[in-house]
């Protein structure tokens, strides 16, 4: 596979060739997930990818919580089909842990992790109706018994496992930032949800190499390697690519 035709390939899986006439939330789904650390930029990137698209139509996709924005990929905010969620998170976790609780500003809270991980289930289930930051930090304080330096906090909206609620336009996310609890749906063990991860990425991204999702998702690429021994070996076909890697690619997709 040459340089051109792997370029082709993404392109075309990321929807980017021409518009497509598609719901908004097969749209999202197709792509993997959309960066949303702007409120903007998922409606520019729909804009980009749906012919005819509507941002009015986004607009009830996040109210109605087909998709929903969380820390995810790369560490960032994403937009996200609801029933990829779990997934996504659970095969995101220990990279979203790691960059918050080996964190020094984590550290300076004096908080251990132990401590940190024993105030999830609370949080959770405080937040099973929308919260503001403000609401959610006078929370944890009465759960720990006392005041938590703010980088408890900080460190918590990024692992666990909370969305950001819609608060209204423009954009569905104003400077108020408000969170819920995310869907509970059942998940999937590490290995297995790290693997339907990268299957999800090669159908949204085209052929790539473990170097490259290992890189999408800050994982190891012997982790990777770990998750991919997990399940069918038919799943996949694997190529050369142009500087000679082996690039893997659904067999569904050849």
């Amino acid at each position: 596979m040459d340089a051109r035709l792997l370029n082709r390939a993404t392109l075309e899986r990321q929807l980017l060739l021409d518009r497509q006439r598609l719901d908004v939330s097969e749209a999202v789904r197709r792509v993997v997930g959309l960066q949303a650390q702007e409120p903007v930029s998922p409606y520019l990137a729909l804009w980009n990818r749906i012919e005819g698209f509507d941002p009015a139509d986004l607009d009830s996709a996040f109210e109605e919580r087909h998709i929903v924005k969380a820390p995810l990929l790369r560490i960032t905010l994403h937009a996200v089909a609801r029933e990829d969620y779990p997934t996504f998170h659970q095969a995101m976790l220990s990279t979203l842990r790691a960059a918050r609780l080996n964190d020094r500003r984590f550290r300076a809270s004096g908080l251990s992790i132990e401590e940190a991980d024993a105030l999830v289930p609370g949080l959770v289930e405080f937040a099973r109706q929308p919260r503001t930051a403000e609401e959610i930090q006078r929370e944890l304080d009465r759960l720990h018994g006392n005041p938590l330096h703010e980088r408890v906090w900080w460190a918590l909206k990024t692992y666990a496992p909370l969305t950001r609620a819609p608060t209204g336009g423009p954009w569905s996310f104003g400077r108020d930032l408000v969170f819920e609890a995310a869907p509970d749906d059942p998940r999937p063990e590490r290995l297995a949800a790290i693997r339907a991860l990268f299957t999800r990425y090669l159908a949204g991204f085209g052929p790539a190499s473990v170097e490259d999702f290992a890189h999408f998702v800050l994982h190891r690429r012997a982790t990777v390697r770990e998750a991919l021994e997990e399940g069918d070996d038919d799943e996949f076909v694997i190529r050369e690519g142009p500087d000679g890697r082996p690039l893997y690619d659904l067999a569904e997709a050849s």
